[in-house]
């Protein structure tokens, strides 16, 4: 079993004891972590910064005391050499010696002396020009290009340092120079030395007490060693070349010597010790005597409170633990005692017993959760004997439901109209028995598919209008389409349709009823075939009977016209308007035989009855109507030449009486394999949203059906 699986199947009293002592053991051993590493951290930066500091003041000390040692003896001098040559002068002006003798003396003096190793007494002018030096070259040279002449000009009397690189030499070099003026010849007379050369000046008594005296920690001191590894300041060791002793490390001095400054921590045992101890040392050079001034201590001795503060978090931690086990023990037992209770009663309501309670002895989040658990238990009673209720009742629904169901599946199986289910891609769900009768089709070859293969290729457009309607969510009225049965035959169909929605409202599919109407159409084409028979027959009546027996009284009417003419003039006139009367009964017979069969003669043809139609509508209607033919074209089927020239017919009235047209063109155009009619007029027309169902228009759609026009 795996750690997270055992701690799983503790008790709540041991989670919550192992979470507290875990998490607050990681707390402080990472606060105790933190706190340590800063207390080094601090302590280390401290003990860095007291012994740079310390290094500094020691470096600063040897320096000042070097610095004063020189400036003394070279004072010294001065002021020694300014008594010699005022001493010569006064000899002079007793008259023991020329100025010119007295000169030459005080130089040959003032050269003879050697400042140090390698330094000199040279004497300037106030103007700036060399009056005397040991190199001849220097003498009358005008010096004041020089930075430290000017000093020399301004003050003539005191102490100057400078940096000085003789001819042939790579770097400069520090100098020391002190001043005294001897006005007579105005001469300042300088005594001039390089730094590193008065190391042998230098007494280390002077200053030696006051530099060991400073000590760090407990056992830390300074010391001053030479680029040689001779200790020149040192507590015990004054004196010894660290190099050449073989007991001490001189891999350590070699570093130190060759850094010349920064930081070392090395074991050491110092002399009277028994154990070596790592000890601290930060060093920095003093170049101008190539000394190393150091600063050094024990680390163990730094970090001795460092110690300290960890035996104190040690024993916190300890005491902590022990007092968080008991406090732990008791609030967890403040929590899990009333959850056994709670556990125990959960058991009883489980095993059916809705009634159960808990007694709520505090205020706590212990007894708000035993007021929860009841008022949950009073609820889930409520809830039981409600579910029960609605249990029963729901039953009851479903058995209706399924009843009504049954009677509604009956209904639309035994519906004579072919209904297909499809879902939102276009995939059959449902295929009611009449659409197998009506195509072919059965239900198991439908189903799960698209039926696109039952749709005429001519048929497309109008089916994919229809779709559109529909899965926009509007319903699709009776729309009259053509379709493909399984054997090849094409039939027409009057198709309806709906969406139908889930309980949110959103379409999860479509319902579509297919009505055979191909008997209907055909009846409509047999009583529109008999209305144009009677109708031909009854224009022939008109015309072979009706109109010669017009034209015989038309022809009696003549004759009484021209008897009464000579008796009675004023019945002669009276005759003769009957006469125009019947005249005119002949025009309008011929041209409603002519309107009732208009091509009776298959040699006039389709394109002699639309010019004959053109020419009456402008006659009797006084509208401006012309017949354009683009392409001749003989229909030797006298039917359909009939349906044609009556849609052609309806058309122009609907323009006349409709439409409202003052110009009407009727234009007979031939398009590949196909006879093209148009009417145009510049009439009002009928808006696109306006839907009617006038019986001039559904006989047109019906005449244009009937010989498959479009």
């Amino acid at each position: 079993m795996s750690l997270v699986g055992f701690f799983k199947n503790l008790r709540v009293r041991y989670k919550l004891l192992f979470s507290y002592l875990t998490v607050f053991c990681v707390i402080i051993a990472l606060g105790s972590m933190v706190i340590y590493s800063i207390v080094r951290n601090t302590i280390e930066a401290n003990i860095e910064s007291e012994l740079k500091n310390s290094t500094d003041a020691m470096l600063n000390m040897v320096r000042t005391s070097v610095s004063v040692s020189i400036k003394n003896h070279l004072r010294a001098v001065a002021e020694k050499n300014l008594e010699m040559v005022t001493h010569l002068y006064s000899l002079y002006q007793k008259r023991e010696f020329t100025e010119v003798q007295a000169r030459r003396l005080a130089e040959s003096l003032l050269l003879s002396q050697r400042i140090g190793t390698t330094g000199y007494i040279a004497c300037v002018s106030s103007g700036g020009v060399m009056v005397v030096h040991p190199e001849a070259e220097w003498i009358d040279q005008d010096i004041n290009r020089y930075g430290f002449v000017q000093q020399m000009r301004e003050k003539r009397h005191g102490y100057i340092e400078y940096n000085w690189k003789n001819p042939g030499e790579a770097e400069a070099r520090p100098k020391a120079m002190y001043m005294a003026y001897f006005k007579p010849w105005d001469w300042i007379i300088a005594v001039s030395s390089y730094r590193k050369e008065f190391r042998a000046l230098v007494s280390i008594d002077d200053f030696r007490d006051s530099f060991l005296s400073h000590q760090f920690s407990e056992s830390g001191y300074a010391f001053v060693t030479d680029k040689k590894g001779n200790v020149i300041i040192h507590p015990s060791l004054q004196g010894v070349n660290v190099i050449d002793e073989k007991a001490f490390p001189r891999h350590l001095l070699e570093t130190i010597l060759k850094e010349e400054s920064g930081k070392i921590v090395y074991p050491w045992q110092s002399p009277g010790e028994s154990r070596m101890r790592d000890m601290l040392v930060l060093f920095n050079y003093l170049p101008e005597y190539e000394w190393i001034v150091a600063s050094s201590s024990y680390l163990d001795e730094f970090y001795a409170p460092l110690n300290k503060v960890s035996n104190v978090i040690i024993f916190t931690v300890l005491g902590c633990i022990l007092l968080v086990m008991p406090i732990t023990a008791l609030i967890s037992a403040s929590i899990t005692n009333p959850l056994a209770e709670l556990v125990k009663r959960l058991e009883q309501g489980a095993k059916g017993d809705l009634s159960v309670r808990m007694d709520r002895h505090s205020e706590d989040e212990v007894g708000r959760l035993a007021g929860y658990f009841n008022s949950f238990m009073a609820r889930l009673e409520d809830y039981s004997r409600n579910l029960e209720a609605e249990v029963k009742e729901r039953k009851e629904v479903e058995v209706a439901l399924r009843f009504s169901e049954n009677r509604y599946r009956s209904v639309i199986e035994a519906m004579p109209d072919a209904m297909v289910v499809y879902d939102m891609e276009g995939k059959v769900t449902y295929l009611n028995p009449a659409f197998s009768d009506v195509y072919g089709w059965t239900a198991e070859e439908c189903i799960g598919r698209k039926l696109d293969h039952f749709v005429p290729k001519e048929n497309w457009e109008e089916t994919r209008k229809g779709l559109n309607t529909i899965t926009s969510g509007n319903p699709l009225s009776s729309v009259e389409t053509r379709r493909l049965t399984r054997s090849g035959h094409i039939i027409d169909v009057s198709i309806r349709g709906a969406v139908y929605r889930n309980p949110e409202g959103h379409q999860v599919g479509s319902v579509v009823i297919h009505r055979n109407v191909s008997d209907l159409k055909r009846l409509e084409k047999q009583v529109m075939d008999i209305g144009d028979r009677e109708r031909q027959k009854i224009g022939q009546d008109l015309h072979d009977d009706l109109c010669p027996h017009l034209i015989g009284v038309e022809g009696l009417g003549k004759v009484l016209v021209r008897k009464l003419s000579e008796k009675a003039p004023e019945e002669a006139e009276l005759a003769e308007k009957v006469t125009g009367l019947v005249k005119d009964a002949i025009t309008k017979t011929r041209r409603l035989a002519r309107g009732l069969c208009p091509v009776y003669l298959v040699d006039h043809g389709l394109e002699s009855s639309l010019r004959e139609l053109a020419a009456n509508t402008e006659s009797v209607f006084g509208v401006a109507c012309r017949f354009l033919c683009q392409a001749p074209v003989l229909i030797r089927d006298n039917l359909v030449a009939t349906h044609l020239f009556h849609i052609v017919q309806e058309a122009v009235h609907n323009a006349v009486r409709h439409a409202q047209a003052t110009a009407i063109t009727i234009t007979q155009d031939v398009d590949g394999d196909r006879i093209t009619l148009c009417i145009h007029d510049n009439g009002k027309g009928i808006p696109a949203d306006l839907k009617t169902d006038g019986m001039g228009l559904r006989i047109m759609g019906f005449r244009a059906n009937m010989i498959h026009a479009r």
